[in-house]
């Protein structure tokens, strides 16, 4: 088939060599302008001769006019953070499908997985849909369910699961648009559901909430933008963890919410809310990650205070 791809970074990547890798042609990549390290979309569609756009706007005519010369069956958006104008979606000949992580038409919005895990939830998936002018709303083609394992953080999930499972998702549902035997079934409005991005308010630990609310909240910020709290007035990221339920009221008495209560080897073990973090990893504000030994965090110090 021939196909335009749009999308970015790795997932756009490994989408747009999954075509290419079983013969399809890939006719077009469109991908957002760089702010920062380059994207290795761009780079590996140039290594390979293919055409390249970056435009600001998806919206502007130019853009629409790249699509139209392109000529493609199918428009595939692989981790998209512009907005894509249902103009520009309705150009390929038999239309555009997305990626979206999570089972729609729950966690639409750009924190999908990391809410998934903060709220505790045991699975989600990917799903492929159609996409329409409103956020992540459009008919959906396409889901797979993915396990959130008790250990998962937002990196295992996407990178071990989401991300491999995600690719072969859009050549599935690509392959069913191009045979006529896709079946897109409108979302259920009822049992929609749209989170915002995580942010530092999101990310920002209480440490009186339950830690197993604690212990999500850190998994599903881990590795990007990492759970924070204080210490002295810096912030200190922590990432991974394990945590431990208090069950008698001896375990934690005398000990302060957010206090570090011990350490063990190089961990630091936290008293939160009907238990306790044990951390592993953590970073200070403009740091990098080293184990929470090595930040010399003490015992007896509070934390969020």
């Amino acid at each position: 088939m021939r196909v335009a791809i749009i999308g970015q970074q790795d997932f756009g990547k490994a989408t747009m060599e999954a075509f290419l890798n079983r013969g399809d042609e890939v006719a077009a990549v469109f991908c957002a302008p760089e702010k920062g390290r380059p994207d290795p979309l761009r780079l590996a569609a140039q290594e390979r001769g293919l055409t390249v756009h970056q435009f600001a706007k998806l919206t502007d005519l130019a853009a629409l006019d790249a699509m139209r010369q392109a000529n493609v069956q199918v428009g595939v958006m692989a981790f998209v953070t512009q907005f894509v104008p249902q103009s520009l979606c309705e150009i390929p000949r038999l239309g555009t499908i997305q990626f979206h992580p999570s089972l729609l038409p729950l966690h639409r919005g750009a924190s999908s997985m990391s809410w998934s895990i903060i709220l505790g939830r045991k699975e989600t998936g990917f799903s492929i849909f159609r996409p329409t002018d409103g956020l992540d709303e459009g008919p959906v083609i396409l889901t797979k369910s993915v396990p959130i394992e008790d250990n998962d953080t937002l990196g295992t999930l996407y990178f071990n699961k989401m991300f491999p499972a995600g690719v072969a998702g859009l050549l599935e549902a690509a392959d069913q648009v191009v045979a006529g035997t896709a079946k897109a079934h409108e979302q259920d409005e009822t049992h929609a559901g749209y989170e915002g991005i995580i942010r530092d308010a999101e990310s920002h630990i209480n440490w009186a909430s339950h830690v197993d609310f604690t212990y999500n909240l850190i998994r599903g910020c881990n590795p990007a933008p990492g759970a924070w709290t204080t210490l002295d007035g810096k912030k200190l990221f922590l990432f991974e963890c394990t945590k431990r339920i208090a069950r008698t009221f001896s375990e934690v008495k005398g000990k302060k919410i957010g206090q570090i209560v011990a350490r063990d080897g190089s961990n630091v073990v936290i008293h939160g809310q009907g238990g306790f973090i044990e951390v592993q990893r953590v970073r200070w504000d403009g740091g990098k990650k080293v184990t929470a030994a090595e930040a010399e965090l003490q015992v007896g110090a509070i934390l969020g205070g």
